[in-house]
């Protein structure tokens, strides 16, 4: 590492905070600071959803799937496409029928603001575990570059300021901010991608294909692996990608958020569904890096290179790539790191005040009021990520697959409470509450207890079982009454 890439990266962090508060304009209230008063073009959408979802994990952690095993986890892209044509379809038009600005306005419609704010507390808290996994996976290449320099600089404060970067252009500038500069963040990591593919190639002659495929690296279906145990068997894959990409795309907020800041239930569509598409091309990208690197270091193991699986791109950025582009790449990995944080923010801040403080104090707050408030919740929730992050100091999986199996927790749980307010007509708000409740200490039971006897690409689908299968018991002791929820929970959504 030379100075010149330090001096890329504190360029890079600074442009980012000055990008966000020049593109973000004048926030007038909260639904302009929330949804972008729905005037946010849909291919900005789209590509502000991919860079959302992609984070560091993907950027270092993906390369190290292929380098460990093969292409078998792009079945998992497959099945994010089934899941987001669902949502397009089915959720979408529903959030669009009035003024939502969250997605947890329609269980509060559908069952009361119990389940409402339920919903709620379950999504910040699995949003403030998995992006702090995504926030931590970020320092990593950061510790790499710092202990090159020897430098003994902790995580944490790795962690505080990427973090304390991000939170200043989402407090200011809202989802606006958001959403630009993840556009141009998913560009930088993207261009990335693609240089230190090139870089790869040449050094091995543009072979690094063939030497994957003798060690037999190039397989992309896997009809044999165990489908209860193994997350990238064909069925597990498609059928859990599809499952989870429903439910982080159509109950997970900060996705929803976005969306609903389209012109149009149509621009929405095109948005989702374009971002599976998209997504589909980076893990092909990241993924065919991981057998590029698998050529270049001769199929040694990550213990023979004195690294972690997930230290393997980021080592190789490092060490071997020119001054100033190395920095680049970092940049690159930080930016998506920091498009991430940065919906988390705007998400936790937007359902934290709709869902339960202006659910459960009824106060009616003008303009300036409502935007003062906003803005504090992010910067509350942006210390709060900070801290959540530096309780990760490691893993032995790759970290990709730790961040999706927390979210896992919450999901099926979420999506069962969309599905069963959908099809069980007779379902009621505690049918609903209890339902959700049990799937999600299942799930966490499995995850704490358990990770090794399912896959993480079950973890929705056992979820949404759970919720929509008790529900359904539940629901059969009300008989065949015509009026879903009690009226006493039931109110109007407003913005």
């Amino acid at each position: 590492m030379k100075p010149l890439d330090l001096v890329v990266i504190v360029l890079y962090l600074l442009c980012s905070v000055w990008l966000g508060l020049k593109l973000s304009g004048k926030q007038r209230n909260v639904k302009d600071y929330f949804i972008g008063s729905r005037q946010l073009p849909w291919w900005a959408v789209c590509l502000s959803v991919v860079a959302t979802e992609t984070s560091a994990l993907t950027v270092i952690s993906v390369p190290a799937i292929a380098y460990a095993g093969n292409l078998s986890f792009l079945q998992v892209a497959i099945g994010y496409l089934l899941g987001r044509v669902v949502v397009a379809f089915v959720l979408l038009p529903r959030y669009y029928r009035g003024e939502m600005t969250t997605a947890y306005s329609y269980l509060g419609e559908r069952f009361g603001r119990g389940m409402q704010g339920t919903a709620s507390i379950a999504f910040l808290f699995t949003r403030l575990l998995a992006d702090g996994v995504r926030l931590f996976a970020a320092a990593i290449p950061m510790k790499v570059i710092l202990d090159a320099y020897g430098l003994n600089v902790s995580y944490f404060a790795i962690i505080a300021v990427l973090g304390g970067a991000t939170v200043i252009y989402t407090f200011i500038g809202g989802i606006r901010a958001v959403v630009w500069v993840d556009v141009l963040q998913m560009g930088l990591y993207v261009v990335g991608g693609v240089i230190a593919l090139i870089f790869i190639s040449n050094a091995v002659d543009g072979n690094f294909l063939s030497m994957a495929a003798d060690a037999d690296k190039t397989q992309f279906f896997d009809f044999s692996s165990d489908p209860i145990s193994e997350p990238y068997a064909f069925i597990t894959a498609i059928l859990g990608g599809a499952l989870l990409s429903t439910a982080s795309h159509g109950a997970d907020q900060i996705i929803v958020q976005r969306l609903l800041g389209c012109r149009s239930l149509r621009d929405a569509q095109k948005a989702v569904i374009g971002s599976a598409i998209i997504v589909f091309c980076q893990f092909a990208l990241f993924l065919t890096v991981g057998l590029a690197l698998f050529a270049y270091y001769g199929g040694a193991s990550p213990d023979e290179l004195g690294v972690s699986g997930d230290e393997i791109f980021p080592t190789y950025i490092v060490r071997e790539l020119p001054a100033g582009l190395s920095g680049l790449l970092l940049a690159g990995i930080m930016a998506s790191a920091m498009s991430t944080l940065s919906s988390s923010l705007a998400a936790l801040s937007s359902s934290t005040m709709s869902d339960l403080y202006q659910r459960f104090t009824h106060r009616k707050l003008s303009e300036v009021e409502g935007l003062k408030l906003a803005r504090l919740f992010t910067l509350g929730w942006g210390l709060v990520f900070i801290g959540a992050a530096a309780l990760f100091t490691g893993t032995d999986n790759p970290v990709v697959e730790l961040g999706l199996s927390v979210a896992g927790i919450t999901y099926g749980g979420l999506l069962g409470a969309f599905f069963l307010g959908l099809w069980v007509r007779n379902a009621r708000q505690l049918d609903a509450t209890i339902a959700f409740g049990a799937a999600v200490v299942t799930m966490a039971y499995l995850f704490w207890f358990q990770p090794e006897l399912i896959g993480f690409t079950w973890y929705t689908a056992i979820g949404v079982i759970i919720t929509v299968g008790l529900g359904f018991l539940l629901s059969l002791r009300h008989g065949r009454e015509q009026e879903p929820a009690a009226e006493s929970e039931r109110e109007t959504v407003s913005s």
